[in-house]
């Protein structure tokens, strides 16, 4: 079985500690991540550039998305 720490690790976070900066830490690396699995999909010619641009959007708007419902 495989480590998942291997496959998608996880940093620590510096920051000032809240739960919501926490939490936002924690989407802000899943982004990442993600985006980083769809540019080696497109650059591997698996995906197309405008489907790699698509996908990284909705990532983008998500994560915005995450952020204004922790101000709240």
């Amino acid at each position: 079985m495989l480590n998942n720490s291997f496959l998608c690790p996880k940093s620590r976070y510096y920051g000032t500690f809240t739960p919501e900066n926490l939490m936002f830490n924690a989407n802000l690396q899943e982004f990442s991540h993600r985006v980083s699995i769809i540019c080696s999909l497109e650059t591997g010619g698996k995906i197309s550039s405008q489907e790699a641009y698509s996908q990284i959007a909705e990532l983008w708007q998500q994560l915005n998305q995450s952020k204004r419902n922790l101000l709240q």
